[in-house]
């Protein structure tokens, strides 16, 4: 039964790919350059590796990390893993063996399961004390029935990309990933026809989410692991994707190649932003290139998974708008002190919902603060449902919908104001002068902070022009006090842009 019709199932999350393989077998489930493998064959090595690591050990509530590129390996990996009733822990693969020792050691994962091609890449060999399994050697293909799991069951640990500090692990249930599949299945309205690209990491929760919509649907999962703009242009034109995910820093870069602007994919019914506020003039460049496509705006955290959607009709009249509550979630937008905010009120958002996690593994204290009880219900009480606080601030206007501002603790002081870095970035993308922007502050004795803004320029672009346009279209107090142009901006392993690595390049 297609997640977007079946009703919440409190179990194992194993048992989406199963059940697809046994009514869609010989659909294609991950395309890769190199050949497709079909949903009975992609059970059939979970199967294996499930067997496997049941041979060397392996319990359930163990963890099992996963250090693979992204395609039917890794996808097999997660689901042979859940099916032993393990705890899944994706590794990003473009991470090092300095991030990887801290994930596999915080996370005190048993078996560490590789590929002799991904280590051959790193400068040195991780110091682990798992074990490590290359999948190659994994035996062929098996039967294997998943291990019984419930849906509060913990079924994976997402750690967050570590661009403010080292990456804490959101603990995810088995729960949290069928409520998340089949929320977005159903405002996306993924059927067995379509063929999600896969351009995203499946350590980021928003690319792991494609491959559970893909699988819980008998859909296709296209993989184009280029990091070329032409190159993934030209993948998604020939395989012919029907679903689009992206975060802005690669939008930008897509709108950026002449062939994506220029002639529409054929295929192409949704196009899908989170991760990050998508700047309006890219929204509007977006829908002039792709009319014929759906364009959802979104806003979602790891901890919650994703919190809200803007429907399509909606996106030529609110292009800065992030929508409202996803299915089955409820967004509150609450004062410091826990009331609710008044239309047009800048507070802070906060998700509740069946896709809320359990809170940070082996990490009481910041739970606690970040996972409390609801504000609004039984008076704030420790027996009252819990909550996430995003640390976003937010407002809902008149017109209903919710509009991002800032993150809290990213505010920027200046002159006796707040400002937010958002605002005056959206202000840098309307100068027409730059393809990418990141705004950010350092101390000033006189201003408290002073604006610093860092970007790569469109060809024709000057920083002269950009200049000019921030002091016609933004008061004294928003205006970067420095502007720093770069050939390229770095990214966090989830493809977001690296404010911390930025200042440090």
């Amino acid at each position: 039964m297609p997640l977007a019709t079946c009703a919440a199932m409190d179990r194992s999350v194993a048992l989406m790919l199963w059940e697809t393989a046994e009514r869609a077998g010989e659909r294609p489930a991950v395309v890769e350059r190199a050949g497709s493998t079909d949903y009975r064959a992609l059970r059939d090595r979970a199967g294996a590796i499930a067997e496997h690591l049941r041979g060397l050990g392996v319990r359930p509530d163990e963890r099992v990390a996963i250090f693979l590129e992204r395609g039917a390996d890794a996808a097999a990996a997660f689901f042979g893993a859940s099916a032993a009733g393990a705890i899944a822990v994706i590794v990003n693969e473009s991470l090092r063996a300095r991030q990887i020792e801290h994930i596999v050691q915080h996370a005190g994962a048993r078996v560490l399961l590789t590929s002799a091609d991904l280590l051959a890449r790193q400068p040195r060999a991780p110091q682990i004390q798992a074990q490590s399994v290359l999948v190659s050697d994994v035996p062929a293909p098996a039967s294997f029935t998943p291990v019984r799991r419930v849906g509060g069951d913990v079924a994976q640990i997402i750690y967050t990309s570590g661009s403010t500090g080292q990456p804490k692990g959101v603990t995810i249930t088995h729960g949290n990933l069928w409520a998340g599949a089949r929320s977005v299945s159903t405002y996306l309205g993924i059927g067995a026809d379509d063929r999600l690209a896969s351009l995203l990491p499946f350590s980021f929760d928003y690319g792991f989410n494609q491959l559970l919509c893909a699988v819980g649907n008998g859909a296709a999962l296209i993989v184009e692991r280029s990091p070329v703009p032409q190159q993934i242009v030209g993948a998604l034109r020939t395989l012919e994707a029907t679903v689009l995910a992206a975060v802005p820093p690669l939008w930008l870069q897509l709108l950026a190649t002449e062939s994506f602007r220029s002639r529409p994919l054929e295929r192409l019914r949704v196009m899908t932003n989170s991760g990050g506020r998508l700047p309006v003039e890219a929204v509007r460049a977006l829908r002039t290139a792709h009319p014929s496509a759906r364009l959802f705006l979104m806003y979602g955290l790891t901890e919650a998974f994703r919190s809200t959607y803007l429907p399509p009709e909606e996106v030529d009249r609110h292009p800065d708008a992030i929508g409202d509550a996803i299915p089955g979630a409820e967004i509150l937008v609450v004062r410091e002190d826990g009331s609710a905010c008044d239309i047009g009120e800048v507070g802070e958002l906060v998700h509740r919902g069946p896709t809320v996690a359990l809170g940070y593994w082996n990490d009481p204290e910041t739970t606690a603060r970040i996972f409390r009880p609801n504000p609004l219900r039984a008076g704030g009480t420790p027996d009252a449902e819990r909550v996430v606080f995003s640390g976003d601030l937010v407002k809902r206007e008149q017109d209903g919908w919710l509009y991002y501002v800032a993150r809290r603790d990213r505010m920027i002081k200046t002159l006796g104001y707040r400002v937010s870095p958002d605002e005056v970035a959206e202000a840098l993308y309307a100068s027409g002068q730059v393809v990418e922007g990141i705004v950010g502050s350092e101390p000033d004795p006189e201003r408290g902070e002073r604006i610093v803004a860092y970007v790569v320029l469109r060809p024709e672009g000057t920083l002269e022009r950009l200049d000019e346009f921030c002091r016609a279209e933004l008061p004294r107090y928003m205006q970067p006090s420095r502007i720093e142009v770069r050939s390229e901006l770095p990214r966090t392993s989830s493809g977001k842009h690296d404010l911390r690595a930025t200042r440090g390049a």
